[in-house]
């Protein structure tokens, strides 16, 4: 079971962030991200930024859903 904080450092470290907080039962997290470099992002495009950073967690199954 994954706990929040440790997605959390693993946003944190690859993508600068005014705002993180990341919530979730260990297998299913939500993600509260506010960053600059968003601007000018849609939805899809933002989720893409951040799967791109947990892609290796992705794959590995470390982890297995974030929205």
């Amino acid at each position: 079971m994954l706990d929040p904080k440790l997605i959390q450092s693993w946003i944190a470290a690859e993508f600068p962030c005014e705002y993180l907080a990341i919530d979730g039962d260990g297998q299913h997290f939500q993600a509260v991200i506010v960053s600059a470099e968003f601007a000018g992002m849609n939805r899809v495009r933002r989720q893409q930024r951040v799967n791109a950073i947990l892609k290796p967690r992705f794959d590995s199954g470390e982890l297995h859903a974030l929205s």
